[in-house]
């Protein structure tokens, strides 16, 4: 079997190259943020195990290759930069010794080294469009619905408000987003209402209703604006239109 190793937080471009010249895929999970625990599968469903590193972390590196041995490897891929054991103590000569080994060097897109820190980076400054490039599919984020404050359905437009089930990296502001595969706007931040923190989706289609739903996935696409804070209902009712005349007008372009 031919297998390849990593932290594959994000799921990106590198990480993709490495996975698609392997039979499977082995996770060390260290507290991801982009695509954690078992949100990798979504994007390939190959994958051979999922380590914990707190679990892992003491280890020497002849005893994390002891527990590679088990898995039955004939080749091993890995990345330009892979280490492992204890204090990192174990490289790329060491498996050498007890398999055979495929070095991938770093990968670019466009002159930009492709690495989960960059688009962590981009997220959170909003640059979501480069961050699904480098990523090759669009960021996304899971959760729950939660009951919100119950003015959007009053005096606003309908919303779905998210608690996450993961610490996801998180941009900040409005955003063009897809919600469970509807066309939708997304509002991450301070609330102007009440100050609290909030994930709030709204679904653009006017047929849709906001149903009960147990798990909400939301993919971004694009930024529509910054936080801003708001000394009242009206003018904040009337930012929340043009977000959505704006959404629309996006949406609009890109089907034409």
């Amino acid at each position: 079997m031919k297998i390849t190793i990593g932290g594959f937080d994000g799921m990106h471009l590198a990480h993709t190259e490495l996975i698609k010249r392997s039979d499977a895929y082995l996770v060390i999970e260290k507290n991801s943020s982009l695509t954690p625990f078992f949100d990798r599968i979504e994007y390939d469903s190959r994958m051979l195990d999922l380590m914990i590193l707190e679990n892992i972390k003491h280890l020497s590196k002849d005893e994390f290759i002891d527990i590679l041995k088990n898995y039955k490897i004939k080749e091993i891929i890995v990345g330009f930069d892979f280490k492992f054991g204890k204090n990192r103590s174990g490289g790329i000569d060491d498996l050498k010794k007890h398999f055979k080994v495929e070095v991938i060097k770093e990968i670019y897109f466009k002159n930009i080294p492709i690495h989960s820190n960059i688009i962590r980076n981009l997220l959170k400054n909003n640059d979501i469009k480069k961050a699904n490039l480098l990523l090759g599919h669009n960021y996304k984020i899971k959760g729950v619905q939660i009951k919100g404050q119950g003015l959007g359905s009053e005096k606003f437009l309908p919303t779905i408000n998210l608690e996450l089930i993961h610490n996801y990296t998180l941009p900040q502001g409005v955003f063009l987003t897809k919600t469970n595969g509807f066309d939708s706007i997304t509002f991450i931040g301070k609330r102007s209402t009440d100050e609290n923190f909030a994930i709030e989706t709204h679904i653009l289609s006017s047929e849709f209703r906001v149903p009960s739903l147990k798990l909400i996935n939301i993919e971004f696409l694009e930024f529509i604006r910054n936080n801003k804070k708001f000394d009242n209902l009206k003018e904040l009712k009337k930012q929340i239109l043009k977000d959505k005349q704006k959404a629309l007008k996006i949406l609009e372009e890109c089907n034409t």
